[in-house]
């Protein structure tokens, strides 16, 4: 199993269990006795699988489908933004690393920080910031013909220009080419353990204003770029001095649990709107088109570990436990495991779930948490 995907808990019995084995035929021919109507990728590496299965199915059952034209943008990360920026949308700077030497006077020609990351990877997997050409090819170095966490080997490499801004993550769900917009992130980041902007919380918006109507619009527009009718995805996106622009794509459900905060927040969340894009789409169109309402106010954080070594104990839980707006906390690392420094979103040690009536309490409790979150926080062997 990849390395992404390990160790998460799988809740639902199913009647049938198919595995894909390279053989779309095959596969094919294993679902239709039970006339599928819709086929939905659960994570990363099952979108361009759903493309394929669900054009395939459309004639037979009539399974709705983004077709698979546009399935290369909507996993690698560089062609997904060459493709908005054909559709006149702004994109970041870019090249597909061929050879040192073209990186080299690619940044010296860019300037500035840049980033280098895989092409189809997962959760800020092998994701570098570098400030020099030199840095950029040491990077380049580490990641060339190396398997992702997702285990796609030979991933290839895109180096982009750094942008700057707070990022933001907007949720949708299509029907037909009808999108409806279910949750708006604002991320909270820190500078920590070598990394430049470490995600540590997730902050629900609400459905309008100023900046969300500006990173709706721009959502919108991405997802009609990339050929995404139907279904879930989530925009990564940059607000930056000149406007929103875009990280990436994910052609499927929101991580980090966000949907279910959505749903406390607001009532329903991906999952709900989803079911009725695909099987009552005629009750998705009757209820697509309004803003969604914030009945709490809920956020996402996560603790930060300093260093690796063996936990002995957390200090301060019971602290967290008594703030005002706690919900509840998911542990994957218990005392007695083996703790890894955080460097991306497969090593955060806690995730925390804030929820309140009112905004400013949240607010505060994630500072809280940053507060008590450091080198005290961990006993280590």
């Amino acid at each position: 199993m990849p390395i992404a995907l390990q160790g998460l808990p799988d809740h639902y019995p199913y009647d049938v269990d198919v595995v894909h084995r390279g053989d779309l035929s095959e596969t094919l021919a294993a679902l239709l006795p039970w006339r599928p109507v819709a086929v939905v990728a659960g994570t990363e590496p099952g979108v361009g699988l759903a493309d394929a299965l669900s054009e395939a199915l459309h004639p037979i059952t009539g399974a709705p489908t983004n077709g698979t034209a546009l399935s290369p943008a909507r996993r690698d990360k560089y062609l997904m933004i060459e493709r908005i920026k054909e559709q006149g949308l702004r994109g970041a700077r870019q090249i597909l690393v061929e050879d040192e030497d073209q990186l080299l006077n690619w940044h010296k020609k860019v300037g500035g920080r840049v980033i280098l990351k895989p092409l189809r990877s997962a959760g800020n997997d092998g994701v570098a910031w570098c400030d020099s050409p030199d840095e950029a090819v040491r990077a380049f170095r580490h990641l060339n013909r190396r398997s992702n966490v997702l285990y796609e080997r030979h991933d290839g490499v895109v180096a982009q220009e750094c942008l700057v801004g707070t990022e933001y993550t907007v949720d949708t769900v299509s029907c037909d080419g009808v999108h409806q917009v279910c949750d708006i992130w604002e991320t909270h980041r820190i500078s920590a353990n070598g990394v430049p902007d470490l995600t540590v919380a997730w902050r629900l918006l609400p459905a309008t204003g100023e900046v969300q109507d500006e990173l709706v619009a721009y959502a919108l527009a991405v997802l009609d770029a990339l050929g995404i009718r139907y279904g879930a995805a989530h925009a990564e996106i940059k607000m930056t001095a000149d406007g929103p622009c875009l990280i990436e794509v994910g052609a499927r459900i929101a991580g980090a649990n966000l949907p279910a905060s959505a749903r406390l927040a607001t009532g329903q969340s991906q999952i709900e709107w989803m079911v009725d894009a695909y099987v009552r789409p005629e009750r998705f169109a009757q209820r697509s088109g309004g803003p969604y309402r914030l009945h709490k106010h809920v956020a996402r954080a996560v603790m930060v570990a300093p260093q690796s070594g063996t936990l002995i104990a957390y200090h301060d839980l019971a602290t967290i436990k008594e703030l005002p707006s706690f919900l509840d906390m998911r542990v994957r690392v218990n005392p007695g495991d083996q703790l890894r420094q955080t460097t991306d979103d497969l090593t955060y040690p806690i995730f925390v779930t804030l929820a309140h009536e009112v905004g400013e309490v949240v607010a505060r409790d994630l500072w809280t948490l940053r507060y008590l979150d450091g080198p005290s926080f961990y006993e280590l062997a």
